[in-house]
C-alpha cells in the first residue's frame, strides 16, 4: 500500500555518509507511519540519460497528491521533477547544496546552482539540517525564508570517551576520504607537531574518490608520517564507537558541512573538539567543551592549544 509520503532516495541507504545516515534513521522511524522509500537509482548528482529518464519515472508514478520527499543529491541534479509540483506536493531535504562540493570545477559548480535554483523553486518546503544551510538557501537559491525549516540531525545517547592513558594523545577524524574532508590540511596541520606524543586514526570510505585516497597515502609518506596516522578506509558503526570512547580529540579539516553529524557524535562523547569553521560547523559545535585541553596534561599541548 502506498503510504502518506513518499521519500525519494538516490542510491544505497547503506552509504557511509551522514546524509544516508539522516535519511536512514527518519525512514526507519517513520516506516510505521506507512511512508513509502524510493530508491530513485544510482548516478547522482551526475546521472546518465537512462539514470535520469528511470528517476522521473519513478516519481511519476508516485499516485497524485501523495507528498514527495525529494533528497536533494538527487532533485539538485534533476530540476525536470519540479513538473510534478502541479499533482504534488515536493518537499527538497537539503544536506549541502551540490554547488558548494569541494573539488567542482567553477563551470560545474555554476551548472549545480542553477539546476537546483530551478529544483528549489518548485518545492513546496525545503527542509535543511542546520541553520547554516538555511541561509544559504534563502540568501543564494532565493528560497522565501516562510518555506525553509530546520530539523537538525538528533544523537542517540553514547557512553563518554575515556580517552587514552598512556601520555600519548589520540587524535580522531570521521569522514570520507573526498576533498570537501580536506585531509590535506588535517596532514599539514598534524605534520607542524612531530615534537608532540600523539597518534591520528582517520575512518572513512576511501573509494568514493580514488584520486583523493592515494593523495592523501601520498601525504603521510611525503610528511614521515606512517608511524603515527593510521587510515583505516570504512569501518562498521560499532567500530566506530570503539574509536570515540578510545580517543582523546576529535579532529575536522572540512572545507564545508552541512551540519557534521560526525562531529555531533564527537561532542556527545564528550570529546573536545578541533576544527575548521566551514559552513555549520560553528552551529554544530555550540555545545563542544569550551576548554579543548582539558585532556590533554603536556604543557607543551597546553602552550599549542593557547595559539
Amino acid at each position: 500500500m502506498v503510504g502518506r509520503v513518499a521519500f525519494a532516495v538516490p542510491g544505497d541507504l547503506a552509504t557511509p555518509t551522514g546524509g544516508y545516515r539522516y535519511d536512514g534513521h527518519v525512514i526507519q522511524e517513520l516506516g510505521r507511519l506507512g511512508w513509502q522509500v524510493l530508491d530513485v537509482g544510482d548516478g547522482f548528482p551526475f546521472p546518465s540519460a537512462a539514470q535520469r529518464a528511470n528517476a522521473l519515472a519513478m516519481l511519476s508514478a508516485v499516485p497524485g497528491g501523495c507528498p514527495i520527499v525529494l533528497d536533494g543529491l538527487a532533485f539538485g541534479a534533476l530540476p525536470e521533477a519540479g513538473a510534478l509540483q502541479s499533482r504534488t506536493p515536493l518537499i527538497a531535504l537539503v544536506h549541502q547544496p551540490l554547488a558548494l562540493e569541494a573539488g567542482l570545477d567553477t563551470t560545474q559548480a555554476d551548472v549545480f546552482r542553477e539546476s537546483e535554483r530551478a529544483a528549489l523553486a518548485t518545492a513546496a518546503r525545503v527542509v535543511v539540517t542546520s541553520e547554516s544551510t538555511a541561509r544559504i538557501v534563502i540568501a543564494d537559491y532565493d528560497v522565501p525564508p516562510q518555506r525553509v525549516s530546520v530539523v537538525r540531525p538528533g544523537n542517540d545517547p553514547v557512553p563518554p570517551a575515556l580517552g587514552s592513558n598512556d601520555g600519548v594523545v589520540r587524535l580522531l577524524s570521521i569522514g570520507s576520504v573526498v576533498p570537501g574532508k580536506g585531509y590535506d590540511v588535517l596532514i599539514a596541520a598534524v605534520a607542524a607537531l612531530v615534537d608532540l606524543p600523539w597518534r591520528l586514526t582517520i575512518a572513512g570510505d576511501r573509494t568514493r574518490n580514488p584520486a583523493v585516497a592515494a593523495q592523501l597515502d601520498a601525504d603521510i609518506a611525503a610528511h614521515g608520517l606512517g608511524d603515527t596516522v593510521a587510515v583505516l578506509g570504512a569501518v562498521p558503526p560499532e567500530r566506530i564507537i570503539e574509536l570515540y570512547l578510545a580517543s582523546d580529540v576529535f579532529v575536522l579539516a572540512s572545507r564545508f558541512e552541512g551540519y557534521g553529524m560526525a562531529l555531533a557524535e564527537a561532542i556527545a562523547h564528550g570529546l573536545p573538539v578541533v576544527s575548521t569553521i566551514a559552513g555549520a560547523i560553528p552551529d554544530t559545535s555550540l555545545l563542544a567543551p569550551t576548554c579543548w585541553c582539558r585532556r590533554m596534561t603536556s604543557p607543551h599541548w597546553r602552550r599549542r592549544c593557547d595559539v
